[in-house]
């Protein structure tokens, strides 16, 4: 076991966050996601249908490794793309009902990959928020009382 109690904090989140994801990406295999694709969904869940270039802006990813995520979310039934009726150069992406039943079980799914670990999750949660609002310069909000969102 390596000592972490001398990691930086940097290198003990990013550690946490690899392991969270490996973890989470093998439960997602069983429904054909990946956390990439996850992210997108839940993004086109709040969001409604947007263009593809603007789903990559709001999940702060490349056009093409969004792309990428689509394409494999298109695959599997997850999500749709078509032409823009604005701009044609553009596609707008929407959820499938196939994808909302899909998100709904990847929730339930990310539930169980911190289970076996003895930490506060809604508190790590308002604390991860917290961190993340501050590197993108939002300003910090009081710590939520919603469970999981």
């Amino acid at each position: 076991m390596p000592d972490m109690e001398r990691w930086p904090t940097t290198r003990l989140l990013s550690t946490a966050a690899r392991l969270v994801e490996i973890s989470w990406n093998e439960k997602l295999k069983s429904i054909g996601l990946t956390h990439a694709g996850v992210i997108a969904m839940q993004v086109l869940a709040v969001k409604g249908p947007i263009t593809q270039a603007a789903l990559a802006e709001v999940a702060r990813v490349k056009a093409q490794t969004m792309g990428t995520t689509l394409a494999r979310l298109e695959l599997h039934g997850h999500v749709t793309r078509h032409r823009s009726d604005s701009d044609r150069r553009s596609h707008v992406v929407t959820l499938t009902e196939a994808g909302i039943a899909a998100l709904s079980e990847a929730v339930k799914l990310e539930q169980d990959v911190l289970a076996p670990v003895a930490v506060d999750t809604a508190r790590l949660r308002d604390e991860l928020r917290i961190v993340v609002r501050g590197l993108i310069g939002v300003p910090a909000e009081e710590p939520s009382e919603e469970p999981n969102s």
